[in-house]
């Protein structure tokens, strides 16, 4: 899948992809994630750990059937990602596990791009399922974004984050996908 939008290409990620994504994906928790992470692994770790979790999800090419993940690319350069997990659980469906943006480019229908794709992914490989993802109760904008693109806060769950602090979850879900993908027609 290779999808032109602007001066954007959305793509199926592929190994040549992992430094990448484990690069923006550190970025982004570095930028959103200070006083929920740790600041040792934040400053240290959080390089290593990313790569180590990209180059097991994206080196061997269909060894993980039931994962999808989508970059978004400009001028050859990296720019989002989102990574979904399909038939999570029984109840809620997908799980949107990270949807990540180049920090300087958020608010230009990136994001909204990558969730739609997700969706188009999510309805077409599991057709009777919903989607849904975690976020940091902290984390202000994220909540704002997935709630005007009609996303549903449907709990709450602690969990703890690398280096042993506890945090609190909210799950968000689209029992109709679709949803997301008449918003990013509109607005991506």
């Amino acid at each position: 899948m290779v999808i032109q939008v602007g001066h954007v290409q959305y793509r199926d990620a592929s190994r040549r992809d992992i430094e990448a994504i484990a690069a923006l994906h550190a970025d982004s928790w570095r930028r959103h994630y200070r006083g929920a992470y740790s600041d040792n692994f934040l400053d240290s770790n959080v390089i290593a750990d990313r790569l180590e979790v990209w180059t097991e999800r994206l080196a061997t090419p269909g060894s993980r059937t039931n994962q999808c993940t989508i970059v978004a690319e400009s001028d050859g350069v990296l720019v989002g990602f989102a990574h979904t997990i399909l038939g999570d659980d029984p109840t809620w469906g997908a799980l949107l596990d990270n949807l990540h943006v180049r920090y300087d480019l958020k608010g230009l229908g990136i994001g909204t791009r990558l969730m739609a794709e997700t969706a188009r992914v999510v309805m077409d490989r599991t057709p009777s399922a919903g989607l849904y993802l975690w976020v940091l109760e902290q984390n202000k904008a994220a909540r704002a974004f997935y709630e005007s693109r009609r996303g549903t806060c449907v709990g709450r769950q602690p969990s703890e984050t690398p280096g042993g602090a506890t945090v609190v979850g909210l799950r968000y879900v689209w029992r109709d996908p679709s949803v997301l993908i008449g918003r990013s027609d509109k607005h991506g």
